[in-house]
């Protein structure tokens, strides 16, 4: 009698039980790509007060990963959205009227120089750590909310997540992608200001500053459903954020686990 024949394994199930095995991030099969392409064309609709652009935010746990190209697609249109031009024209007046980097001087030449720093160093961050080391490294850019849990465990979650991040794997580790990225921002950035605001202290301290303030955009990205939804109610629905059923909760961070 001839052996029965083997159940069949779907290439999905096959490439996540070789990830959990502890090898390498799988390829991504026909079917995770469509889905990524949907969850993509989703993010990019999401918008915080239906203006500023809120992409690299993901409502679903459960989302497939992103393609090299998705990764560079998502961080390259939230560097180009309008609303990137308007906050650093807005940060470079808040500079100058602070007179902060003395060595770019005041009048219009030294707002455009302001201005033409902070554009610069918004575009390195996103472009550095939300496509080419998280392609490099196999890190999943994106904010994943939990949306489930006790105020304080979502807190710790969104406040850690600048750090600790998600693979293309599905597993959890150390957030090299944006902490390299901005440390990698903050050395390019010696290139444009002035020689009084250089130096590799200066680049640290900026690396870790950004850092810190990417803490505290994860709280937002965390509650701004909520926020959205007390504030604008059913009257402005376009204004809120699509969120899905959590499909599964998102594990809390464990930083003494070995990556």
């Amino acid at each position: 009698m001839p052996d029965a024949p083997a159940p069949a394994i779907s290439d999905d199930r096959k490439a996540w039980e070789q990830a959990a095995a502890g090898q390498q991030s799988p390829p991504l099969t026909e079917s995770q790509q469509e889905k990524a392409a949907q969850q993509v064309k989703q993010q990019e609709k999401q918008r915080i007060a239906g203006v500023v652009p809120n992409f690299n935010v993901s409502y679903d746990p459960d989302a497939a990963p992103l393609s090299r190209k998705q990764k560079l697609h998502l961080a390259f249109r939230t560097a180009i959205d309008p609303a990137a031009f308007g906050i650093a024209a807005f940060d470079a007046g808040l500079s100058q009227a602070q007179n902060d980097f003395p060595g770019y001087s005041q009048g219009a030449k030294g707002y455009a120089k302001r201005f033409g720093a902070s554009y610069a160093d918004n575009f390195d961050g996103t472009i550095l750590g939300n496509a080419i080391l998280p392609i490099l490294l196999k890190q999943d850019p994106r904010y994943f909310r939990r949306g489930t849990g006790s105020f304080k465990s979502r807190l710790f979650y969104s406040l850690t997540t600048t750090v600790w991040s998600k693979s293309d794997n599905g597993k959890w580790g150390p957030n090299y992608s944006n902490v390299l990225g901005n440390l990698a921002a903050g050395g390019i950035s010696n290139l444009y200001y002035p020689s009084s605001d250089r130096g590799a202290a200066l680049t640290f301290e900026r690396g870790i500053t950004v850092t810190a303030y990417g803490a505290f955009g994860g709280v937002f990205n965390e509650f701004w459903p909520d926020i959205a939804k007390k504030i604008f109610k059913d009257k402005m629905a376009k204004l809120q954020p699509k969120v899905p059923a959590s499909a599964s909760p998102i594990p809390a961070p464990t930083p003494t686990a070995p990556r």
